[in-house]
């Protein structure tokens, strides 16, 4: 499938994940979005505090002594990273268990913005929770560099972009793949449609790393981002020119 460019503009995918946050509380919607909801108060509650007490001690261990007069612009941008690495283990999780009920939420919504009336098929469970585990092994994979990296004296000075822009990518790759999976298309089709548009890919994905950071909005950040993701993903295909 082609991509239509204009798609490719980070104003238009970042508006999308804003609209998405504007859909979420409107009535046809709401139903699909109380369980995801639930499931991410208990999994970023749990997160939020295993950061407040540990963070600070990992990313004072992690700067090198040599590096210390820096710590006043270093240690935001550890701060980012370990967080990011933090939330992304929660995020993998949450959307693990919330897999199933965000489909139908991308469905829906493709129903609402076009005007669709067909009705709403559940696919498997197991095939939902199977294409969850298979991104995750591959974002898994991709962030064990990110990790070395992390670990190495000097090095590690960098690692925190290097992790928010592959938070990016993996916020991006996650939340569009639900209704492209409702088109059909498969993760390697997935992955080389948003490579056609990296600009606005990595721009809805930045957005949505950063709104889950966000304490409290981070409850429905996911949700909106599903519906956000449906938005981008009609204004990608060609037949919006």
């Amino acid at each position: 499938m082609l991509a239509d460019k204009k798609a490719n503009h980070p104003a238009v995918a970042i508006g999308c994940f804003f609209m998405g946050l504007k859909l979420l509380g409107s009535a046809p919607l709401r139903r699909f979005v109380i369980v995801p909801i639930l499931i991410n108060i208990v999994l970023y509650s749990i997160a939020f505090a295993l950061g407040y007490y540990y963070i600070a001690d990992l990313i004072n261990h992690f700067i090198p002594s040599w590096l210390r007069w820096l710590n006043w612009f270093l240690w935001p941008l550890f701060f980012a990273c370990f967080f990011s690495m933090l939330f992304f283990s929660f995020m993998i999780l949450a959307n693990l268990l919330a897999a199933p009920f965000y489909g139908r939420l991308s469905a829906k919504t493709l129903a609402i913005i076009t005007g669709q009336t067909t009705p709403i098929i559940d696919p498997p469970i197991a095939k939902v929770i199977w294409a969850e585990l298979k991104r995750s092994l591959y974002f898994a994979v991709k962030a064990i560099p990110l990790l070395i990296i992390s670990f190495i004296p000097g090095l590690n000075v960098i690692a925190p972009v290097l992790w928010l822009l592959f938070g990016a990518w993996s916020m991006a790759l996650e939340y569009t793949a639900y209704p492209m999976e409702n088109a059909g298309l498969l993760f390697s089709e997935q992955k080389k449609l948003l490579k056609n548009v990296r600009f606005g890919a990595y721009s809805f994905g930045g957005v949505v790393t950063l709104a889950l950071t966000i304490p409290v909005l981070n409850f429905i950040v996911a949700p909106a981002a599903v519906v956000g993701a449906t938005l981008y993903f009609n204004q990608l295909r060609p037949h919006n020119r």
